[in-house]
């Protein structure tokens, strides 16, 4: 049987570590494809580190229409990243009757309803595993690992970079921007942060997860994200002394209402596995109404972890490729016509805990009054810490574990907290989620 031919667009730390993954394992991967992957056409930006990389072996250009219009090339790898052109690429590639394989999360998240429209009508196929969590085959599990089961939540640590930023905060008590700039010059953080620390990379991901996991379309611009930037490193101590860890987590929920989908801070208890995730890795818990809770950790990035993904995905696609595209797995789990119209609700409208921490007068009474508020807004105290203030000080912190309640009801009780005479400057709010 003749060789699957592969044009790779883009040769940085992704496309490299896919083709010297390839190379390295030739011989197996070709044992579990059934024939020969032969990556024949790179396009690159920069031709002598290409030259470096493929030693000759492979043919190189600078202009990506070549890869994906070129007659013998059964499947394109996208790993340029971004919108426009990376967009442009991949419909023009299916457009030619070729099957995508991408890394590209924001692709996926922002396109994919159109992307997935095309490839469907042109009958090729849209893989793209390495688009969340880098090696771990998550996407694999919701798409076919958990198909028998109705899917309830998933939380997941999907941006290494966050994680390593608040395991050095906890471990080490410093401030966000001092282990922020540490994690540039160790090179877990880019010198532009921004799609990591703000949560937009780990709501690419998250939204791909919701559509898969409840067979809703792609709907990236309905998702809450807040980052970690206005974390403080007094928080994650509080957290730390009522037994929780403070992570940015990725959660989508189904319930009566809607589809939950947010990223923020959040509090763990620190006997949940995921809450001692440490470091740049990453970690997903899907709980699935068959199986219970089942728990996906690894490598979220890198070179080969994620080629590993990519590989995986050009695997499957040879294995496939001869098949019948009606009876393939869809691109979100389930069959295009049967996808749901299910409302993505506001962040307003989400039931969860909250840890609440405010600056108070040291005098009888007050404690009273912000209880006094809560109580008003049917908002239960799970849990308190009050701290006694220093020598000389007239004023300490007062933190607060809520019950389960509406995120519009925490919001109008702390607009009237902030209002009293006794408390100084803002409230601090942080959800909290028991994962049990």
């Amino acid at each position: 049987m003749k060789p699957i031919k592969v044009g790779l667009l883009g040769l940085g730390t992704v496309g490299s570590g896919t083709f010297n993954v390839l190379k390295r394992n030739q011989e197996e991967i070709m044992r579990r494809a059934g024939r020969a992957i032969e990556i024949t056409m790179v396009a690159v930006r920069n031709v002598e580190r290409a030259k470096d990389i493929v030693k000759g072996e492979v043919e190189i250009v600078t202009d990506g229409n070549l890869v994906v219009n070129h007659p013998d090339i059964d499947i394109v790898i996208e790993l340029i990243g971004g919108n426009d052109i990376a967009k442009d690429l991949v419909l023009k590639a299916i457009a030619n009757g070729k099957h995508v394989v991408t890394a590209n999360k924001a692709l996926i998240a922002k396109h994919g309803n159109e992307v997935f429209k095309a490839a469907q009508d042109k009958g090729v196929m849209v893989a793209f595993e390495a688009a969340v969590a880098g090696g771990i085959p998550i996407i694999k599990a919701l798409r076919e690992g958990l198909t028998a089961n109705r899917i309830q939540w998933i939380a997941g640590i999907i941006n290494g970079t966050t994680n390593f930023i608040l395991s050095e905060m906890r471990d080490k008590g410093l401030d966000f921007a001092t282990v922020l700039k540490q994690a540039q010059a160790l090179g877990y953080a880019e010198a532009d942060p921004t799609f990591d620390i703000e949560g937009i990379d780990a709501a690419h991901k998250l939204t791909i997860m919701a559509s898969i996991a409840f067979g809703i379309p792609t709907q990236f611009d309905k998702a809450y994200i807040e980052g970690i930037t206005k974390l403080e490193a007094t928080d994650i101590e509080y957290a730390e002394q009522l037994g929780y860890r403070i992570k940015l987590l990725g959660i989508t929920k189904r319930s009566e209402a809607g589809i939950e989908l947010r990223v923020h801070p959040t509090l763990i208890p620190e006997k949940r596995l995921i809450a001692n995730v440490e470091g740049a890795m990453n970690a997903v818990l899907v709980q699935g109404d068959a199986v219970g809770a089942t728990l996906y950790y690894g490598k979220g990035a890198g070179s080969e972890p994620t080629a590993s993904s990519v590989i995986a995905d050009v695997v499957d696609i040879t294995r496939l490729a001869t098949a019948d595209p009606e009876h393939r797995v869809p691109y979100l789990a389930f069959q295009p016509n049967a996808l749901s119209d299910l409302t993505v609700l506001p962040i307003s409208e989400v039931f969860t805990s909250y840890y609440l921490r405010m600056r108070v007068e040291d005098k009888p009474g007050v404690l009273a009054d912000v209880t006094k508020i809560l109580a008003s807004f049917s908002i239960s105290i799970d849990a308190m810490l009050q701290k006694e203030p220093g020598e000389g000080e007239s004023r300490t912190d007062i933190i607060m574990l809520t019950h389960q309640t509406q995120e519009k009801n925490v919001d109008a009780a702390i607009a009237q907290i902030e209002a009293l005479a006794s408390v100084t400057g803002s409230v601090t709010k942080l959800r909290l989620e028991e994962l049990s």
